[in-house]
């Protein structure tokens, strides 16, 4: 049987595809993103590449399937990462406070005789909220190390006013819906029971 092996350290990540119930590793890729994040302003191309960059650095063995997956905020022309600190978590949500953004969530699946990459395209819209309302969320959920700053699986969810996606997973930074089919045509079967 073929191994699969979850190319990432995100704990978001490992849960999201256990709700598949099929045997995986984890190994953090340990790939340096800068590079890439300097050279490509395209976030879908961005996505694309990174994804399979930190599939390909965990290094593809003979009977294993490595996924690899990325996800960045896009408000206008700007690519938001993951804040890092709750002051740069709050100028995000400021930013994306009243407006539309996009998440763009991609994977790709490699192995030494097939290569799927995917992308999915979620279109949020904020509330227009005010500065407490934002600094009392940021308590809440702290979502220093989530693309766009909030973590919509917990109380991020109060602060949208309108969510346009084909896999609600994708917004945790994973599409299962996609990924399921493709890993079934690899082989796995999901579900296992």
């Amino acid at each position: 049987m073929k191994k699969l092996i979850l190319a990432s350290k995100s704990p978001y990540r490992k849960a999201l595809l256990e709700r598949l119930d099929i045997p995986f590793e984890t190994i953090s890729s340990g790939f340096d993103e800068n590079p890439l994040k300097a050279e490509i302003k395209d976030p879908k191309e961005l996505t694309r590449r990174l994804s399979e960059a930190k599939a390909e650095a965990v290094g593809i063995e003979e009977d294993s399937i490595v996924l690899g997956s990325d996800q960045v905020c896009v408000f206008g022309d700007e690519i938001l990462g993951k804040p890092g600190s709750i002051e740069n978590a709050f100028t995000q949500l400021s930013k994306l406070s009243g407006n539309t953004h996009q998440l763009i969530t991609s994977y790709a699946l490699i192995s030494r005789k097939n290569r799927i990459i995917k992308t999915n395209i979620t279109t949020l819209r904020m509330r227009k909220l005010n500065d407490m309302q934002l600094k009392k969320y940021l308590t809440a959920d702290n979502p220093v190390d989530c693309a766009g700053a909030y973590k919509l699986e917990l109380k991020g969810i109060s602060l949208m006013e309108n969510i346009e996606t084909t896999d609600h997973t994708a917004i945790m930074g994973l599409p299962l819906l996609e990924l399921a089919n493709d890993l079934n045509g690899l082989g796995f079967t999901i579900p296992s029971y």
